[in-house]
């Protein structure tokens, strides 16, 4: 955990195409091992509250399962990160047998209330799988055209249309044309229960409405 005198990064970190910049506590861990040998990990000491720089704009807050289990200290730390930095932040959290209870409330503080993208992962190998994925997508998007100005905009769908395949009833299909829709998850949350209803049906569109209107 990232103490609460730790300064924050706030600005870019040049990172190499196929690059990980990472924290220096996560020397030795099991998704700094699961990175080896797929993508070049760099470690550094001075990241704040970023666990893994992805990219020159993306990167990562990593959640464990006792980070969730110890309290709200890892909700102060998203906070702070969202107030002082500019950067696309994924939060990576850990969604075990143990940490199931505190998912549903985390998912709708990190998506609705910081507006950030939120993947759940088994275990820190998982996680690694999961970072070297993003990674890839992200070199094949510049790689494919050397004067793409966009801002990892394909890297930011892949991760939101994940996001969306965790609210309750929805799957892949249904995220797909609920993100077709509706275009991001800000106005997927400010739908109306009719909106939704035209696209998925009325079970699952009150089962979406009611997911997001009790975190309001």
């Amino acid at each position: 955990m990232t103490n609460e005198s730790t300064p924050i990064r706030a600005g870019a970190v040049n990172v190499p195409l196929g690059h990980v910049i990472g924290n220096e506590k996560w020397k030795g861990s099991q998704v700094a091992l699961g990175m080896q040998g797929k993508v070049k990990l760099i470690l550094e000491d001075g990241l704040g509250t970023v666990d893994f720089h992805l990219s020159n704009k993306t990167c990562v807050l990593y959640i464990s399962e006792a980070d969730l289990v110890a309290g709200n200290g890892f909700k102060r730390r998203l906070v702070r990160f969202r107030n002082a930095s500019s950067l696309q932040g994924i939060v990576i959290v850990e969604k075990t047998e143990i940490s199931d209870q505190y998912f549903p409330a985390v998912q709708k503080f990190v998506v609705l209330e910081l507006g950030m993208t939120l993947l759940p992962v088994a275990n820190q190998g998982e996680a690694a799988q999961l970072i070297i994925q993003l990674v890839q997508e992200q070199a094949k998007d510049r790689a494919s055209n050397p004067f793409l100005t966009k801002k990892g905009s394909q890297l930011l769908e892949a991760s939101v249309f994940q996001t969306v395949q965790q609210i309750p009833g929805v799957g892949k299909t249904k995220a797909l044309l609920l993100l077709e829709q509706f275009g991001n998850i800000h106005q997927l949350c400010n739908a109306t229960q009719q909106e939704l209803e035209q696209v998925v049906g009325r079970a699952v569109a009150q089962q979406i409405y009611t997911f997001f209107t009790q975190a309001k």
